[in-house]
């Protein structure tokens, strides 16, 4: 590296560190967000813009990330996080790489299982997908972190992992079903008594506030499915940084741009 470039990257460092600490300070009269959903988009190409051989490499970088986002919630007072780290159509991906992420969340939901900082926290973890469809040690990964964050309410964490938006809605509509079938009622008065507050208890998400604020990393301007029943009040932001790249200035960017939305919820 030449000293011109050296010198271009320190201030870069330096303008951007004023600019944090400017955002810093304006957040202080802010509106934040109660529960935000992200999706992690971005790890893949992390990873080839960094040089990797080995593509596992971005998802790790991504999986480490997570840690420092949470930290940042934590600042704002954002109580719930729903974050989406493999969806059903992932398992359409070259097998070696779909393995070699099922193991990434198998370790990462096994350190949460005894981290220090989980339970000092006091973070609910709770998944949301199609467990069944998982390897049986991932299912037992998971099963042993909600066991042991199942008495907290501090911050509540939701891991959606073999998940599809529209598979949710289907799982919730089967269950009211099944339910309504137990009170003998004929398929014609179910379908006439049918309201969205008789779906929604069934939702992945049920019992939990429906997210004020999505947020999508790597610049993909569209949902692909991410809580497509909870989010049609939500805001959305779309941030052009890779998920592993993700830093302080984009995440405050984010909640401001929320702060600054009229929210009107139809009305």
């Amino acid at each position: 590296m030449t000293l011109r470039e050296k010198l271009k990257r320190v201030l870069k460092k330096f303008v951007y560190s004023v600019y944090q600490k400017r955002l810093e300070t304006q957040s202080e009269n802010w509106q934040t967000p109660y529960h935000i959903g992200i999706i992690l988009d971005g790890n893949r190409r992390y990873a080839k813009s960094q040089g990797f051989t080995d593509i596992v490499k971005g998802h790790y970088d991504g999986a480490n990330k997570l840690e420092e986002v949470l930290d940042w919630c934590d600042e704002f007072g954002i109580k719930i996080v729903t974050i989406w780290v493999f969806s059903l159509d992932n398992f359409k991906r070259e097998q070696s790489e779909v393995m070699d992420i099922l193991t990434l969340i198998e370790k990462k939901m096994r350190e949460m299982t005894d981290d220090h900082k989980v339970h000092k926290n006091q973070i609910k973890i709770r998944s949301m997908g199609r467990i069944n469809l998982l390897p049986l040690s991932l299912q037992d990964a998971i099963h042993d972190a909600e066991e042991a964050t199942k008495h907290y309410d501090r911050f509540i964490l939701n891991i959606a992992v073999a998940y599809g938006g529209r598979e949710e809605i289907i799982d919730a509509i089967q269950q009211h079903l099944y339910k309504e079938a137990e009170s003998k009622k004929d398929i014609y008065q179910i379908a006439d008594e049918l309201k969205t507050d008789l779906i929604s208890p069934h939702l992945y998400t049920s019992q939990l506030p429906d997210p004020d604020l999505i947020i999508r990393t790597s610049g993909e301007i569209r949902l692909g499915g991410f809580l497509l029943w909870q989010s049609v009040y939500s805001e959305f932001y779309f941030c052009e940084t890779h998920w592993p790249a993700l830093r302080k200035i984009d995440f405050l960017r984010a909640i401001r741009d929320y702060s600054n939305r009229k929210r009107r919820f139809g009305k």
